[in-house]
C-alpha cells in the first residue's frame, strides 16, 4: 500500500530534494507541496494525505501551528505529521511535540531514516531521531524544574519503566526487544499498557511524559 505524503517547506530546493528522495522510496508517493503552513493545512484537508512532512519555520503559519491544526488533541480526524528541521531552536521541537507531531528528523537524516519515519507515522507509530531526543533531554534537564506530569493511572512496573525510557530515546519496538532481550509481542504489550496508564495517544506523548518527569533514559 502506497503512503501518500504532503511536503511543506518554504525553500523550493528543500521541497524538490525531499520529493526526489521520497518518490524514489518503495511504497511512498508525494502527492502535494506547500510553501507555507497555511497552504499546507489547506492542502492536507483537501488531499487527506497519509502523512505530512513539515518544516518548523515557515511563513504565514509555522510548522507548529500547522501541526496543531491537523494533528492536535482536539482534531477529530488527525493526519500524522512528521517534522523535519535544522533544529535551530530546541524549544520549537518540544512545542511541536506538544502540538501532536508524530516524528522528528534533522534535514540531514538521510533517505533511509526519512522513509522509516514516514512509514512509521503512516502505521500509527512514531520515529524520533535519537540525536534529537538527546538534545531535548539535555536542554530540558538543565532548565528550571519541570511541572509535575499527571501521575499514571496505575504504578509502572520496572519493565514498563525500562520500555518507557527506550521509547523516550526514540527506539523502535524491534530495537527495544533486542536491547531488553524480550520478544516483539512483549514490547507491544508493554507499550499498550503504558499508553493506557499514562493516558497517552501515541509514543510521542509517552516520550513527553518521560521527559517531563525526568525519568532516566
Amino acid at each position: 500500500m502506497t503512503v501518500r505524503v504532503l511536503v511543506a517547506d518554504d525553500q523550493e530546493l528543500v521541497r524538490t530534494g525531499l520529493r526526489m528522495i521520497l518518490d524514489a522510496q518503495p511504497g511512498i508517493e508525494v502527492v502535494g507541496e506547500a510553501v507555507d503552513g497555511a497552504e499546507a493545512v489547506r492542502l492536507a484537508r483537501s488531499l487527506r494525505p497519509d502523512v505530512c512532512l513539515f518544516d518548523i519555520r515557515m511563513p504565514v503559519l509555522d510548522g507548529i501551528e500547522a501541526t496543531r491544526a491537523l494533528a492536535g488533541p482536539d482534531v477529530e480526524q488527525p493526519i500524522p505529521v512528521v517534522v523535519i528541521t535544522t533544529f535551530d531552536l530546541d524549544e520549537y521541537v518540544y512545542a511541536a511535540l506538544r502540538a501532536g507531531a508524530r516524528g522528528f528528523l534533522l534535514k540531514d537524516a538521510g533517505a533511509e531514516l526519512l522513509a522509516q519515519a514516514v512509514h512509521a507515522a503512516a502505521r500509527g507509530d512514531a520515529l524520533i531521531a535519537p540525536n534529537i531526543t538527546v538534545r531535548l533531554l539535555e536542554t530540558f534537564a538543565g532548565s528550571t524544574p519541570a511541572v509535575p506530569a499527571p501521575a499514571p493511572a496505575e504504578p509502572l512496573t520496572d519493565r514498563e519503566q525500562q520500555v518507557l525510557a527506550a521509547v523516550a530515546r526514540g527506539l523502535s519496538n524491534a530495537e527495544i526487544a533486542a536491547e531488553l532481550y524480550i520478544s516483539l509481542s512483549t514490547v507491544k504489550t508493554h507499550v499498550g499498557s503504558l499508553m493506557a496508564k499514562l493516558g497517552a495517544r501515541n509514543r510521542v506523548e509517552m516520550a513527553i511524559w518521560a521527559l517531563e518527569t525526568r525519568r532516566p533514559s
